[in-house]
């Protein structure tokens, strides 16, 4: 993610540096393995988040200031992988669909990329003011609260893309930046440098001040049902620390690589296959989020074997989900009714992945 969505391609770690550093093997690598990863990415993203997606919009009018932010966040991811099979093909075949699918695409990926940044940061912001700050949070954390902060969060995000995917045009039978002779020089750094402050370290600074407030609260306060409200937020930032920080480590050493810091032809080669294999991590990170929310969410849990009972009963008597059993999908809408007393507090918080 860098200049352009064709960045993701493995186009962009080519600079002109050192020509006489052959990194053919580094850009037919690219167009064999990245194809296979994006579409992959994009199967399970795309199932994953849907059924997130479905899941709480079921709720309706019991959705919780939680279920608010997680919809968000799913439907950021899902316009994120959306975007990967057009830049799968781009990497085989070119550019085949015109420069309004390219800006088009270009606006998808950046969009989802910001919102899902912006909407974990959203999450543990929101949980710090249930847990850190309970009495403020009774009048705070609204649903129509949720809903205004939700505006602002899209609107940021797409503010933030626009410099992204307003130069995106068709060239050469590909989709790239063009840009204003003044920018050519600089356009790069400018773009890693917003990515690794505003997409990347800000929310993680945020982030881990919530949590660090969290976890002093807890360890004063032995209340478990407060720490189960917490364990699905917290192991989702805790694997986005861990599948983002790679690939900003390399967006930074890139934009060194633009200064000429690295001159030996095998440290610009190393430097290439490291940005493949922290962008594989770091976009795997989209399919993760439904994954956690099975694991980690007991009704999610006992959601997912409701609609399996509905749609495919003979997998659910004999497959590990039958400890969740249910009757009906009556009687989950029961149990979450029953649990959503109030969508203020954290104690009685009535998301459908806590």
């Amino acid at each position: 993610m860098t200049d352009t969505l064709a960045a993701t391609t493995a186009e962009y770690t080519y600079d002109e540096q050192a020509l006489s550093c052959n990194k053919t093997d580094i850009q037919d690598f690219g167009k064999l393995f990245l194809p296979i990863f994006y579409i992959a990415v994009f199967a399970l993203g795309l199932a994953g988040n849907l059924l997130v997606v479905l899941a709480i919009v079921k709720e309706g009018s019991k959705r919780s200031i939680t279920d608010i932010y997680l919809l968000n966040l799913a439907i950021s991811d899902l316009l994120f992988v959306i975007s990967l099979p057009f830049w799968a093909s781009n990497t085989v075949r070119g550019w085949t669909l015109g420069t309004a699918a390219c800006t088009a695409v270009s606006s998808l990926y950046y969009i989802g990329f910001f919102g899902g940044m912006f909407f974990i940061t959203a999450i543990s912001v929101d949980r710090y003011l249930a847990i850190v700050r309970a009495t403020y949070s009774l009048k705070s954390r609204t649903v129509r609260h949720g809903s205004l902060v939700t505006c602002g969060v899209w609107a940021a995000a797409v503010l933030l893309s626009v410099p992204h995917f307003v130069f995106s045009q068709l060239v050469d039978n590909d989709c790239v930046a063009v840009l204003p002779p003044q920018l050519e020089n600089i356009w790069l750094v400018l773009c890693n440098v917003e990515l690794n402050t505003v997409g990347f370290f800000i929310p993680v600074c945020i982030i881990s001040y919530c949590y660090c407030g969290i976890i002093r609260t807890l360890l004063c306060c032995k209340n478990q049902k407060k720490a189960r409200a917490i364990r699905l937020v917290l192991v989702v930032v805790i694997v986005f620390f861990l599948f983002w920080s790679p690939y900003n480590v390399l967006i930074f050493l890139e934009t060194l690589n633009h200064y000429e810091v690295f001159t030996s032809c095998s440290q610009i080669r190393a430097l290439a296959y490291a940005m493949h294999l922290t962008e594989t991590i770091a976009f795997s990170h989209c399919c993760l989020n439904p994954l956690i929310y099975a694991f980690a969410g007991e009704k999610f849990r006992k959601y997912l074997h409701a609609i399996c009972l509905k749609y495919c009963p003979c997998l659910c008597f004999c497959g590990p989900c039958s400890r969740y059993q249910v009757t009906s999908l009556s009687s989950y809408t029961d149990s979450v009714v029953h649990s959503n007393v109030t969508l203020n507090t954290s104690d009685q918080d009535g998301s459908v992945f806590l």
